[in-house]
């Protein structure tokens, strides 16, 4: 953003919470900005600190709002909520929110702007953030860190792993299921205008008009990867995916030991019950001739891994640059990494366990660019899915070409920077 050929300097406040995934694409963006003369404040959970002061931002934490004030409480959390006891879960999650928390979100955005002024908010997109921004009069745009999250007509539903299509019973669900999200939500509405009013903002029909109030809702992920489908809102922009590795792992170095096919295991790096499928891949991989590097993340203990000679287990590593070596990937298909291997052009070994994944892996199975297993698959089932996508070029190929896609889109499309400079002209 210029003036007559001199940089204008803007003040934005990023605020999220830490749901691990969403945090880097978000810190990215905020790199970018400072990258290009701008000032960035970020408002989020005390774990997230580190990396916001690594990208160049000041940092302020939720006060009044849920948050973690460690990795422990945020891997016992996500432990006790996906567990298998629902009471437990329920209880927990009351606990860690407690009551009125969309207020609490609003609250302390709204204290968090007075006490660090700024021009514009980038916000995930809970209710009590876009309250918050909404009630300060200033720019807002929502941050989705994967593919369109709105329950919309005409598109399959987020969380459900269902793949787009254009047969009669495919159409009819997806035309009721948003539909009945809808209903669902519509049971929330007036304890959230209860909020709205209490910050000065009208009332709501939807909990996803706060979305169109803003002035972007800006979707990290290639329109090419996403389903299209009906004509979204006027403010949504498709702004690609942010590929910056955490500051975590891109300061940790790495180099290749061996000419063997190099296969990357990387999955959630936060807390997903994963330990014991991370040992069946390790088992199964050390059955091929292959290199394998298997990174924990922050979560699991490298030492829980009893890895055969050919598998190097690290608790991070860089997967940008192990990617651009690599030959293949086995992933849990969270949205950053999928995007990060697609960019490579690496074909995906996909095993989704839960959140958004599902849906990431039946877009990758579109595109041609990898093979789906369960979970639970034997360390024979594993190294027989890597076997093939290894042996067979198509996947490679489907890769590579989505690759070039990526590429262009990147030279031809504003960026998430671009969008949010434009949301302060004019």
């Amino acid at each position: 953003m210029s003036v007559n050929g001199h940089a204008v300097q803007r003040r934005f406040l990023v605020a999220l919470i830490d749901a691990g995934g969403t945090v880097p694409p978000a810190l990215g963006l905020a790199a970018e900005l400072i990258r290009r003369g701008h000032r960035v404040h970020v408002l989020s959970d005390p774990t997230v600190e580190p990396a916001a002061r690594s990208a160049g931002c000041t940092f302020s934490s939720w006060r009044e709002a849920p948050h973690f004030t460690s990795r422990e409480q945020q891997t016992a959390l996500i432990a006790a909520i996906e567990g298998r006891n629902p009471y437990r879960a329920f209880r927990v999650a009351r606990d860690h929110v407690g009551k009125e928390m969309t207020s609490r979100f609003a609250q302390d955005l709204i204290r968090n702007v007075r006490d660090v002024p700024v021009d514009a908010i980038l916000s995930d997109g809970l209710p009590g953030m876009l309250i918050g921004g909404q009630a300060t009069g200033l720019p807002t745009a929502v941050l989705l860190a994967n593919v369109y999250a709105r329950p919309t007509v005409g598109l399959p539903l987020l969380g459900t792993g269902w793949s787009a299509g254009r047969g009669r019973l495919v159409k009819t669900r997806d035309r009721l299921a948003p539909t009945l999200v809808g209903w669902l939500l519509a049971r929330t509405v007036p304890r959230l205008n209860a909020v709205a009013a209490r910050y000065g903002q009208p009332p709501v029909g939807d909990p996803f008009e706060l979305f169109d109030r803003c002035k972007r809702v800006l979707v990290m992920t290639s329109p090419s990867f996403d389903f299209s489908g009906p004509r979204l809102p006027t403010n949504v922009r498709y702004v690609g995916p942010q590929l910056d590795d955490p500051d975590w792992a891109a300061r940790v170095e790495w180099t290749r030991t061996s000419d063997q096919p190099l296969v990357l295991v990387a999955f959630s790096s936060v807390y997903q019950d994963q330990t014991d499928l991370l040992r069946r891949i390790a088992q199964g991989l050390g059955r091929l001739p292959i290199s394998v590097v298997l990174t924990m993340g922050r979560a699991i203990d490298p030492s829980q891994i009893q890895a055969p000679r050919n598998v190097h287990v690290l608790p991070a590593a860089p997967h940008r640059r192990i990617l651009a070596e690599a030959s293949a990937i086995v992933t849990h298909a969270g949205h950053g990494t999928v995007m990060k291997a697609l960019a490579a052009g690496v074909p995906l070994v996909c095993v989704p366990m839960g959140r958004d994944q599902k849906d990431n892996t039946a877009r990758v199975i579109r595109l041609g660019a990898g093979v789906q297993i369960g979970k639970r698959s034997t360390p024979d089932r594993i190294a027989d899915a890597v076997a093939e996508v290894l042996s067979r070029p198509q996947y490679g190929a489907a890769a590579r070409r989505f690759a070039d896609v990526l590429a262009r889109e990147m030279i031809s499309r504003p960026s998430g920077a671009d969008e949010a400079e434009a949301m302060l002209n004019g």
